[in-house]
């Protein structure tokens, strides 16, 4: 069997299987991931544009990344076959749990409802002072909050801030749960989420173009575009 036909066989077997993704989900969709050769971290210090810090000591920068993050990756990109096909997958009941590391909710976008955004999402926009909800538009056009006239940011997760322990705790309960965790575009050198395949008591496979350190650990190594071996899966289920 071919390395599709393999995954196929353990789609096909699972009972409990959670799917796990990265930056390299969305490529195919035009976002940068971040840490490859092309990646956002190449052109910008992330201690710059997306430390928590920055929100208060140079907000012009912050709102100029995050500003031009949300206006080309919610406004102008769409999910890709992979994220419709995770996303039928998980209406058909092969998908039970999907926790992503991106924050752009194309999974959401393609139909996927059980989703554990470890590091929260753009589209949520928030005071970073008081806590008082506001709006995208309100974000893009800088105003101030309309409570405190407080600066505003999106709800995600910057450098130097606590994860979400609520939604890593589903995450690492249901990968624990599994009978097959399949990873797909992270290159896994970053903690926490390295930790996730840990929790893993089944059979485990990933599809990233780049090998990670935990490869030799896997079950199944795929070093592929995610969309072109998921859309083959598919046809073989």
């Amino acid at each position: 069997m071919n390395k599709a036909e393999q995954l196929a066989s353990l789609v096909r077997n699972a009972k409990h299987m959670v799917v796990l993704t990265g930056a390299g989900m969305s490529t195919e969709s035009g976002i940068p991931d971040f840490r490859s050769s092309e990646g956002l971290w190449k052109k910008y210090d992330p201690f710059t544009v997306s430390h928590v810090d920055t929100i208060d000591n140079d907000y012009d920068a912050f709102h100029s990344f995050y500003g031009q993050r949300i206006a080309q990756q919610l406004q102008n990109i769409s999910p890709n076959e992979g994220h419709n096909i995770l996303a039928r997958w998980e209406a058909a009941g092969i998908v039970k749990f999907l926790a992503t590391q991106n924050v752009e909710n194309l999974h959401q976008r393609a139909g996927s409802k059980n989703v554990a955004q470890l590091h929260g999402g753009l589209d949520h926009i928030y005071c970073h002072h008081c806590g008082t909800p506001s709006t995208l538009e309100a974000f893009l056009e800088k105003k101030p909050c309309s409570s405190c006239g407080g600066r505003l940011r999106p709800n995600i997760v910057l450098f130097g801030e606590m994860l979400p322990q609520d939604v890593w705790s589903q995450a690492f309960t249901e990968i624990a749960r599994s009978d097959l965790l399949l990873i797909i575009g992270t290159s896994l050198r970053v903690s926490p989420v390295n930790q996730l395949p840990l929790e893993a008591r089944g059979k485990i496979a990933i599809i990233n173009m780049d090998e990670t350190p935990f490869d030799d650990k896997f079950d199944l190594v795929i070093r592929e575009k995610a969309a072109e071996v998921l859309r083959e899966v598919e046809s073989l289920l």
